[in-house]
């Protein structure tokens, strides 16, 4: 079991999302940075999909009930185990009542914790990862317990030296259903100049600060993707994230690629990011 002695800003159970539900109106769900939670579990030949801890800003403060292996990933965020330093992408043993410490942000904004074997948690709809109401709870909270599995393990490769995707500001798109409602002007604005991530960010949508012209377009609600970036009609753009809603009525002009989703899944208030067109 892992004790959570604090649980940090916002910290969640995920692995690679929900499936199949889609037509009831229930999220993808899942860890927000993809490419960091398959390269921990596959350092810990972990199954891909096996659950982790995501950590977003504020890392909690956990301990070890049992003997194990972890490794962390994503955003750095200064832990340390038993007040030594662990890097990312590095296997990690752990013994009975050693406790994982997280600190400051260096960079990004999402942390992962991967743990051999995966964490145990209930399945709700094939996945562990919690979506409140789908799941009892929304995040983890101080005191609770987090099943894992007595493991010894020796690794293969013990760790790997990473580049950081999350430093890069680009973001490749693909055209959207309704892409040619852009207007010359509206292009341009969109792929000619940077945007600012704004407060209006989480697990769910995205908003930019900035605006561009707006439209005047009307549609029926549509079906939306993790990655679909809608144009209201003020002309904000807001991207959909793993928590996204399922259905919405705004045009879909855009849609992130896989890898542009891990970007942005880093990318915190103030940060700058621009589009560009595959």
């Amino acid at each position: 079991m892992l004790k959570v002695l604090k649980s940090g800003f916002f910290t969640t159970i995920q692995d690679l999302g929900r499936f199949g539900y889609r037509d009831i109106g229930v999220p993808i769900s899942g860890a927000m940075d993809t490419d960091s939670v398959k390269k921990a579990n596959l350092l810990l030949e972990n199954d891909p999909n096996a659950a982790v801890l995501e950590i977003t800003m504020t890392g909690p403060t956990l301990q070890f009930d049992e003997p194990t292996a972890v490794c962390l990933s994503g955003a750095n965020i200064s832990a340390t185990l038993n007040n030594i330093p662990v890097e990312n992408y590095q296997v990690v043993q752990v013994s009975s009542r050693d406790i994982l410490s997280y600190g400051k942000l260096e960079a990004g904004l999402r942390g992962y914790l991967a743990v051999k074997g995966g964490f145990q948690t209930e399945k709700v709809l094939q996945s562990r990862s919690q979506y409140f109401p789908v799941t009892s709870k929304k995040r983890i909270k101080d005191g609770d317990g987090i099943p894992y599995e007595k493991a010894a393990y020796s690794p293969m490769i013990s760790e790997v030296k990473i580049e950081n995707h999350f430093l890069a500001k680009e973001l490749e798109v693909f055209k959207g259903p309704e892409f040619d409602i852009l207007s010359d002007t509206q292009l341009a604005d969109i792929f000619s100049k940077p945007f600012t991530v704004s407060k209006e960010n989480n697990r769910m949508a995205y908003q930019l600060k900035e605006v561009i012209p707006g439209h005047e377009v009307s549609m029926l609600t549509s079906g939306t993707l993790p990655g679909t970036v809608q144009f209201t009609p003020s002309g904000r753009l807001i991207i959909l994230m793993k928590d996204g809603q399922t259905t919405g009525g705004y045009p879909r002009v855009l849609q992130l690629s896989e890898q542009a989703m891990d970007i942005l899944a880093q990318k915190k208030m103030g940060d700058k990011l621009s589009f560009r067109l595959v």
